[in-house]
């Protein structure tokens, strides 16, 4: 049970957004470039306070925003959270966050951030932030304003942007800090995004503008939820050389084979540095809470969001897997504290933690 995020509200588009196909003959970035690992040092986190009614309907729209609140004061117990939020909405955001949490206000579509924002990045001079022309996930969803926060988090952090033609969304790519990187080919190679863009070209540029050395493909899914499958549903870096991967149970669900190609491949593949990789099966609940169960639930656990000090991530009602999670993701992160929360509504969107948050390197 991992379904990801469905096609919702009526802000939906049939096209746009996407780019011509350009070829790359890049080289390594003279500043040095390289996207850190999510559990090195973070300054903050930033969040979007951006769920609308057009797109998340009456039943949800309440219970998402009291998610993103909670998601944000869990974080904020260990770092500064600034938050994304529309004039129209600092009140009501004020009020379920509290004053822990900054608002910062910025026009918006949605809460995606992990997809809308910038990816940072440290380099010789400094970080700075790649915009990586978000498009509404090839153009299913109005982005009109989300396309400009990128730039917007960038400005507020102060730190320069880096300009590419290459469409990704952060929810695309997992990192290790040395040099690996974890993509799936139906999202970054969809038509939808970057029309002609060969394996090498996308390699090429990402070295580039992260200092990705080694891209494990993994196939993906296109076409079967708006992301076209993000790879942090499927697989993420604990440390280097170690990742935990996601399994479907659901012998009725589409990633019920999916899951499993991926978890051959990353058996097999090595790192960077040569290393071959330790992979830790991570399964989804089995059930959910009886009020979302007619819901197409982002159900799995994989979607966990690293912050200082603690690892915070879903909990679905299902008290066995839940539990066996908590876990394993203790083990797997013995010096942070593991924050299980119930985001239901998030989850219900199609989403999770990871998909909701970004982080800015410290």
């Amino acid at each position: 049970m991992s379904t990801r995020r469905q096609f919702l509200g009526a802000s939906l588009l049939t096209a746009g957004g996407m780019m011509a196909a350009r070829a790359w003959s890049a080289e390594p970035s003279a500043a040095g470039y390289r996207m850190p690992d999510e559990g090195e040092g973070h300054a903050a986190t930033w969040m979007a306070f951006g769920p609308s009614l057009e797109v998340w309907g009456t039943s949800l729209l309440p219970v998402v925003r009291r998610d993103l609140a909670r998601v944000a004061q869990a974080i904020a117990a260990h770092e500064p959270v600034r938050m994304l939020t529309r004039a129209e909405d600092m009140a009501l955001a004020a009020k379920l966050c509290g004053p822990k949490v900054e608002l910062v206000e910025q026009p918006l579509d949605d809460l995606w951030i992990r997809d809308s924002g910038p990816i940072f990045v440290k380099g010789k001079d400094g970080a700075a932030a790649v915009d990586f022309n978000f498009n509404g996930w090839g153009g299913k969803q109005a982005h009109r304003r989300d396309a400009k926060v990128a730039a917007a988090v960038a400005a507020k952090a102060g730190v320069p942007v880096v300009s590419t033609r290459l469409v990704l969304e952060g929810g695309g790519i997992e990192v290790d800090g040395e040099g690996s990187a974890i993509i799936t080919e139906s999202c970054v190679l969809n038509a939808n995004r970057n029309p002609g863009w060969s394996k090498a070209q996308c390699e090429r540029e990402l070295r580039r503008l992260l200092g990705v050395e080694k891209v494990i493909w993994l196939p993906g899914i296109a076409g079967r939820d708006i992301t076209d499958g993000h790879t942090d549903f499927y697989a993420r870096f604990v440390r280097p050389g170690v990742v935990v991967a996601g399994l479907d149970t659901d012998p009725q669900s589409y990633d019920y084979a999916v899951t499993r190609h991926h978890l051959s491949l990353l058996r097999q593949a090595r790192d960077a540095r040569g290393r071959k990789l330790e992979v830790v099966v991570l399964p989804g609940p089995e059930r959910v809470r009886p009020e979302y169960e007619g819901h197409e639930m982002a159900a799995g656990y994989i979607n966990f969001y690293v912050c200082n000090g603690a690892v915070i991530a879903p909990e679905f009602g299902d008290a066995k897997a839940d539990r066996n999670a908590r876990a394993a993701l203790r083990e797997l992160f013995p010096q942070r504290e593991v924050v299980q929360l119930n985001i239901d509504g998030i989850a219900a969107g199609g989403g999770g933690i990871h998909c909701a948050t970004q982080q800015q390197p410290a």
